[in-house]
């Protein structure tokens, strides 16, 4: 499929540690792909599920020890420690060959090698970089030929081009104590072994797409986010775009596919969705920041997922899905989650393989972490600009966390750095669900603690300096908060479509359209510009979602002045500034 010489003898490379029976390159086609799942059926890897209801789902079970993203054995491998940072696992790249190549070794014997050519991003873009994943997986294969682009094509694209990811994936014997991801963000290469669960082992996506991207665009400037792309089209038309990053559990997904309110549908307002997770970000020909999603797929979550909370992304997994670890309900040979209706299934079997009634067992069907991998395009409210190769120009950049108190509904940084130090102070508070206490503050830098390929430090210098490259054409940077709760502990903003009043208000702040108060955290809405008009939040609740306590204000002063000695003297001077901006601006509120 290739003549490239850097791709054949690194694959003949690998090939030899791992020992494989066969190789099968992906070529992206579809008669490839369906003898491939005809395959994993019969080998007992996927489930069919009902053809007619669910055409081309299957489900998969993965070891009740391998459920979710490994982040305590997650490394990224530099020549030396301070180059990963103190947010990161390190080891040296050369310990990491040998202990990984070791567990590799011989570990296809009897098995077929799967060698996966792949694009983020549209093939020929100058958004797009390429990848080739070995694995010895189907369901890795199967996964990655939704969420990204595969196949011949890709390797056409690379030419004899030696920029391309490494990336290798042994499933091994599943063992949780030798369990690794690492990364080599100097080496362009990513080596999972003893997983099969997909945060660990899609090696286009967290591994490639943030950690390793992330790299890269410091080198050549551009910029690898966890950030949703949105769509907002008003009456009048003209669409605008935002980034979003939140930490987990705060809405990011339910944003991405925002369903808006009767008052805003009946108005002519719509909502595209660009990307549910991922944004590479780089400065136009015309000095502006533009996005595109490198992704082709949704990895979600499962549980939650309803009619009610996301529509659009139930709607997503109607076709052509693979679910993993959620309840089979065997009556008609469909799935099922909590959260998904108020009527599980009696005749059913669990995530871990075992019969199961819901109207019975006090044990959960799905793994709270179960997930399903859709293609984007059966979103309802996908983007017309989804496979743009020129991406979209972006107005605005939101960051956002969870925060029972102390952060007000949404507020608008006063520039460039200072938008920096918002989203460098981002931190959601635990919910008893989470942790079994509740309030416990985790600091989550832009929602990109757990996938900075390097030293975060280095990472908000980047940030600092892609503001000077973007000079007056930067976006707007806000904050938001849509967890602020009352004296009983009850959430006062409805959330989920309703925040596209928030979003109106940002746009009209980024068109100039609109005036705001200067406060000692930023530029704050003045209460009659967020339309409440069949919102069922009053006045006076307003008031209280955009109050701001000084005391509390302080608090958080300490606590960001305490994360930040963790960089000790790499943190940007610009930041330690925004810091004492902001506090002599408290000390004088």
């Amino acid at each position: 499929m290739t003549t490239n010489n850097s791709v054949l003898k690194w694959v003949e490379k690998i090939k030899e540690i791992v020992n494989p029976e066969n190789v099968v390159w992906i070529d992206g086609s579809e008669e490839q792909l369906n003898n491939l799942r005809e395959e994993a059926c019969e080998k007992g890897e996927i489930i069919q599920l009902n053809q007619e209801k669910l055409p081309g789902c299957y489900l998969r079970r993965t070891n009740p020890n391998d459920v979710a993203r490994t982040e305590s054995r997650t490394f990224i491998c530099t020549k030396t420690k301070d180059e990963a940072g103190p947010t990161n696992n390190w080891w040296a790249p050369e310990y990491a060959y040998d202990k990984l190549y070791k567990i590799a070794r011989g570990s296809y014997k009897g098995k077929t090698m799967y060698v996966i050519p792949y694009a983020m991003g549209i093939p020929g873009s100058k958004f797009s970089k390429i990848g080739i994943e070995i694995t010895d997986s189907i369901y890795t294969v199967l996964n990655m030929a939704i969420m990204t682009r595969v196949g011949k094509e890709i390797l056409d694209n690379l030419g004899d081009s030696e920029e391309w990811v490494r990336g290798l994936h042994c499933s091994c014997d599943v063992d949780e104590e030798n369990r690794y991801v690492c990364h080599f963000p100097q080496d362009n290469a990513i080596i999972s072994v003893n997983s099969c669960y997909g945060g660990n082992v899609l090696l286009g996506k967290k591994c490639f797409a943030l950690r390793i991207a992330s790299y890269q665009g410091k080198n050549e400037n551009w910029m690898a986010e966890h950030m949703l792309i949105l769509g907002i089209q008003p009456p009048s038309g003209e669409i605008k775009y935002i980034c979003a990053a939140f930490p987990s559990a705060c809405g990011k997904t339910n944003l991405a596919m925002l369903i808006p309110p009767e008052i805003y549908k009946k108005a002519g307002y719509k909502i595209w969705c660009v990307g549910d997770d991922i944004a590479w970000l780089r400065i136009g020909k015309d000095g502006r920041l533009w996005a595109v999603n490198p992704e082709n797929g949704f990895f979600g979550v499962a549980p939650g997922t309803n009619e009610k909370s996301n529509p659009n992304a139930l709607k997503s997994t109607s076709k052509n899905t693979i679910f993993t670890n959620v309840v089979q309900n065997l009556d008609d040979n469909t799935v099922w989650w909590e959260g998904m209706d108020n009527n599980p299934p009696e005749n059913a079997i669990d995530w871990l393989g075992n019969k199961w009634n819901g109207k019975l067992s006090d044990k959960k069907g799905a793994h709270p972490n179960s997930r399903f991998t859709s293609p984007a395009k059966n979103c309802p409210c996908i983007s017309p600009e989804f496979d743009n190769p020129e991406g979209v120009p972006i107005s605005a950049i939101i960051f956002g966390g969870r925060r029972a108190q102390t952060t007000p509904l949404v507020y608008q940084s006063f520039d460039w750095n200072h938008g920096v130090f918002v989203g460098s102070a981002i931190s959601s508070e635990s919910t008893a669900a989470s942790t079994g206490k509740v309030g416990v503050l985790s600091h989550n830098p832009m929602a990109m603690m757990p996938f900075c390929g390097y030293n975060m430090g280095d990472y908000f210098k980047h940030w600092i300096k892609m503001g000077k490259l973007l000079g007056d054409k930067a976006p707007k940077i806000f904050g938001v908060n849509w967890f602020r709760v009352d004296e009983d502990g009850k959430f006062i903003w409805p959330g989920f479509g309703d925040n596209i009043r928030v979003l109106e208000w940002i746009l009209k702040r980024c068109d100039n359209k609109i005036d705001a108060k200067n406060t000692a955290i930023g530029y704050m809405p003045f209460e009659n510009d967020i339309n409440l008009e069949e919102s069922g939040v009053s006045k006076e609740t307003l008031k209280k979602l955009l109050n701001i306590d000084k005391n509390l204000w302080m608090k958080e002063l300490d606590s960001i002045k305490e994360f930040y000695k963790i960089f000790g003297d790499n943190l940007s001077k610009d930041l330690e500034n925004e810091l004492n901006k902001l506090k002599s601006r408290l000390e004088n509120m």
